[in-house]
């Protein structure tokens, strides 16, 4: 039992610090410091963290991260700073909390501990770049202030109830693995916009006009798995955002063909094992809204709850609009629920 404490302590203090490290260490040092926790035998190798040089550092270095951390996109270039370093942070941790075992079962502990830190690090990570796509920074600082308290309780959790902890731990991290790839998608296409945002031109990108063609490796996923030898109206590179059995953060190409002005498709490429996959979208209405990042096309069926969402570079100004204005200017009949089948190769 005096095991499985340690090592929840240990685990709890590393998944804390890939939320905050230095309010971990500043924290628990406080707490070492002034006695409101006495520190068991199995873990007088923390008394380090309450020595006053400790304190200071880790309490200084929290206070650039208090204020870092409700700035929207600042938040989210300290993190990206923190990518590292919390993660190691949080293995440091939880090596120290072992006090001097089996070196083996330090080593293995180590890596489980950055494993964790680093699961918790992409998860607050990911969260702010959703959050930071708010015009307004109250979010961040809801947020922040949030994360703040949740190291608190979850240390005060881990001093007065190490198994308790040790089984909330245990289930978050299975959360986390199951949510952690879409975590990462997301934040791939945030960065990817975010870098498309910097390489801009003053001004914005121009009209860009809109293709015909698919590119080779999706118009053979488009003709293998439609049953239309039409030609395509146009097609254009984006991003995949809300839509039933449409994955988000997915990059395709939305297409139309020029005899079918009722349906539009969006075709995602296949990799790493995955299948390609063509979804048909049919009879709606269109609108597009200016983003921060991104144009954002929307095609919704008012009264049936259904609506698709599809993300378009800004550096190339004008795509979402003009397909917009395409759509509408080719259906103006035939108004019918919206229905998105996917077809799988």
């Amino acid at each position: 039992m005096e095991v499985l404490q340690t090592l929840a302590v240990a685990l709890g203090l590393a998944a804390l610090s890939g939320y905050s490290l230095y309010l971990t260490v500043f924290a628990t040092g406080l707490a070492i410091h002034f006695h409101w926790i006495h520190l068991a035998s199995q873990y007088a190798s923390l008394s380090v963290l309450g020595e006053p040089s400790v304190i200071i550092v880790s309490g200084i270095l929290f206070f650039f991260e208090f204020f870092a951390d409700k700035i929207p996109w600042v938040d989210s270039a300290w993190d990206a700073i923190h990518t590292l370093i919390r993660p190691v942070g949080g293995a440091l941790l939880a090596i120290q909390t072992l006090g001097h075992p089996d070196p083996v079962f330090s080593v293995i502990v180590g890596l489980l501990a950055g494993a964790v830190s680093f699961a918790a690090h992409t998860v607050k990570a990911g969260t702010r770049l959703v959050v930071n796509q708010s015009p307004e920074p109250f979010s961040n600082i809801a947020v922040s202030t949030g994360e703040n308290a949740l190291v608190f309780g979850g240390l005060v959790l881990l001093w007065t109830h190490p198994i308790v902890a040790f089984c909330v731990l245990v289930f978050l991290f299975a959360l986390a693995i199951v949510f952690l790839p879409k975590i990462w998608r997301a934040i791939r296409i945030k960065l990817w916009f975010y870098l498309q945002k910097l390489r801009q031109p003053v001004g914005g990108g121009g009209n860009q006009a809109l293709d015909n063609k698919l590119p080779s490796r999706y118009d053979m996923i488009f003709r293998r798995l439609s049953d239309t030898t039409s030609p395509l109206a146009w097609a254009a590179f984006c991003v995949s955002g809300k839509g039933k059995r449409i994955e988000s953060n997915l990059f395709g190409y939305l297409a139309a063909t020029e005899e079918d002005s009722s349906k539009v498709y969006f075709i995602r490429r296949g990799w790493l094992g995955r299948s390609s996959r063509m979804f048909e979208i049919e009879d709606f209405d269109v609108s597009v809204e200016p983003r921060f990042l991104y144009d954002e096309l929307n095609l919704y069926s008012p009264g049936k709850n259904q609506r698709y969402t599809f993300k378009f570079d800004r550096s190339h100004s004008g795509v979402a609009t003009r397909i917009a204005e395409d759509l509408l200017h080719r259906r103006s009949l035939e108004k019918e629920p919206a229905l998105a089948t996917p077809v799988q190769a």
